[in-house]
């Protein structure tokens, strides 16, 4: 895949997964008002934001520049990507779309949200484990094999994987 049609595939599904499920979903639950909540857990809230979407962003981005491909599963990468944060965590992207939810629920004070977090992380988990990893180890073989056994796949490590 070319790296433009690339970069335009993943801005789609970019748009159509975690634009979805981490910011439509949300707004139309809470209409993103906002309650009172002490300040430490607004801050917290908002830090996860403002982690979350770099590294949400960064991936996608990584996924056409590295990976010569998007996201979507009907458009793989050509090339492995464990370049960015996936030299630290193998899922940065769900674990990214994750805290934006969680932040949301913490800075707006709408704890509805942390229940609709939780079922996206339980189906993401098994979106990885039971599809993603088989396809990955087929297509990607001992070179993700290795990868697996040097990175995480939910808690990042300390300092980057330099395989």
């Amino acid at each position: 895949m070319r790296s433009r049609t690339a970069a335009v595939g993943s801005a789609l599904f970019f748009l159509l997964a975690p634009g979805v499920v981490a910011g439509v979903v949300p707004w139309w639950t809470t209409r993103w008002g906002v309650h009172r909540v002490p300040w430490p857990i607004r801050g917290a809230g908002l830090f996860l934001l403002l982690v979350s979407v770099p590294v949400l962003i960064g991936a996608f981005v990584r996924f056409a520049r590295d990976g010569l491909g998007t996201p979507a599963p009907i458009a793989p990468t050509e090339r492995l990507v464990v370049t960015g944060a996936y030299r630290y965590v193998r899922n940065p992207m769900y674990l990214a779309v994750v805290g934006a939810i969680v932040g949301q629920a913490l800075m707006l004070g709408q704890p509805r949200l942390l229940p609709y977090a939780a079922v996206v992380a339980v189906l993401m988990v098994c979106f990885v484990r039971f599809h993603e990893e088989p396809t990955l180890r087929r297509r990607f073989g001992a070179t993700y094999e290795a990868y697996c056994r040097a990175v995480p796949g939910w808690w990042p490590r300390l300092h980057p994987w330099n395989g």
